[in-house]
């Protein structure tokens, strides 16, 4: 077993512009590392102290023990996404009491094998939502807030639709 590790930095950034001539620019910095554990697993520990437990699928040399990376990837894009669409929610004071968003993705066959579909299915759950109020909310996750399906949507087709349950 040989230990290995990765660094990763990640910056984001986010402006809005002024005029032509000036233009603000707040840099917000993200850091994760990933270490090797054995076979093809791998631990992920966040700039915020978390820790996610990644391995491979055993015909790749893993022990199929946690998801694969590309899962966490679809898996955050669904949280970002799902996150977005309770606060929007929330602060329209619409009465939410559950969200669940369904992800189904498909991969380009090739190297690099990057998500090529991408389609969010949102089951929202409260007292009296809405449509039009869910819709704005899928929408502007989508469009604007879900920094994870944004970047994605750079290879992928992403569409979206969502139900609403009376709860």
């Amino acid at each position: 077993m040989l230990p290995c590790s990765i660094a990763l930095r990640v910056t984001l950034s986010c402006g809005r512009r002024y005029n032509a001539r000036e233009s603000i620019v707040r840099v917000l910095n993200m850091e994760c590392s990933v270490r090797w554990v054995d076979g093809m697993s791998f631990v992920a520990e966040t700039g915020s102290g978390h820790l996610v437990a990644m391995d491979g699928a055993p015909d790749a040399g893993g022990r199929n023990l946690a998801p694969r990376p590309m899962e966490l990837v679809l898996a955050g894009a669904g949280g970002c996404s799902a996150f977005d669409v309770v606060l929007i929610l929330k602060r329209g004071r619409q009465e939410i009491t559950g969200c669940e968003a369904k992800l189904s993705a498909e991969r380009a066959e090739a190297d690099p094998k990057v998500f090529t579909k991408i389609h969010f299915h949102f089951i929202v759950r409260g007292k009296g939502l809405k449509p039009e109020a869910v819709e704005r909310a899928v929408k502007l996750s989508a469009e604007k807030y879900c920094s994870a399906s944004i970047m994605l949507g750079k290879t992928a087709v992403i569409t979206h639709d969502w139900e609403i349950v009376e709860a």
